[in-house]
């Protein structure tokens, strides 16, 4: 597959020199069941659960989980075509871990096929997840990730794509459907729960049916990343402002 030219220069969006990846041998990027799946689980963590392994697998990033509230931030996507609308939730992320200053601190954690940045939002813990899995199975990165972790379906934040609405909307969305969002969809099932809060980015629909799977596939048009930018900055301070809110009080509260 050729690469596909990023339209955000300063995205971070890189995987391990290893290119070590649970990516299917082919099939579907976008919608329906994946065909040729590599159905290959993620070997067991070297660390007790709730640790995640350093950059080397030779020890560990994270100590036992803190007296704090910790949340996971999974950006939705797919890692064969960053730069595309489709994968706008990885955008995201990387505007999140820049702004949290762990652009640099992505490390790779085999058991759920993604890469992991620890970050701190005061007396919170964030881990950031970047699936190595397409779209239609970021959710088994996400449920491993919680799993590990130890946190709960309402303590996990996604971050995706959204067709119904134009480039430069936002909406954070606590809970429901997938309404037809495929890595949503595999989250819920995996996770069992559809209680996860969701920060849905706007991408635009075109107006013929037929040209969806193009638009979403698609790069962003010249005139759409000058609005990008700031799409990613607005993104970023809606995430950071409600996590703050719900590690101050109830996880049940907001």
């Amino acid at each position: 597959m050729r690469s596909v030219a990023t339209p955000w220069p300063a995205l971070d969006w890189t995987l391990a020199a290893d290119g070590d990846h649970d990516w299917p041998r082919g099939g579907d990027v976008r919608g329906g069941a994946v065909s040729g799946w590599e159905a290959r689980r993620p070997p067991p963590g070297l660390c007790r659960a709730g640790l995640l392994p350093s950059r080397t697998m030779s020890g560990c990033v994270l100590e036992p989980r803190p007296p704090g509230k910790r949340w996971l931030v999974a950006g939705l996507g797919n890692p064969r075509l960053p730069g595309t609308r489709h994968s706008v939730g990885l955008a995201v992320l990387g505007q999140l871990a820049r702004r949290l200053g762990v652009a640099e601190s992505w490390a790779r954690d085999r058991r759920c096929a993604a890469d992991l940045a620890l970050a701190a939002l005061g007396d919170a813990q964030l881990v950031l997840l970047r699936p190595r899995r397409l779209m239609n199975a970021n959710g088994r990165s996400v449920a491993r990730a919680a799993e590990l972790l130890g946190l709960t379906a309402e303590e996990v934040y996604l971050v995706h794509d959204d067709l119904d609405k134009p480039l430069g909307k936002l909406a954070l969305k606590l809970g429901g459907s997938a309404r037809g969002h495929n890595g949503v969809r595999s989250c819920i099932c995996c996770l069992n729960s559809n209680a996860m809060p969701r920060l849905r980015v706007g991408i635009g629909r075109p107006t013929h049916p037929d040209a969806v799977q193009a638009h979403v596939l698609g790069c962003f048009s010249p005139s759409e990343q000058e609005l990008l930018l700031p799409v990613l900055e607005r993104a970023t301070d809606l995430l950071l402002d409600h996590i703050r809110e719900r590690s101050q009080g109830p996880l049940s509260g907001t």
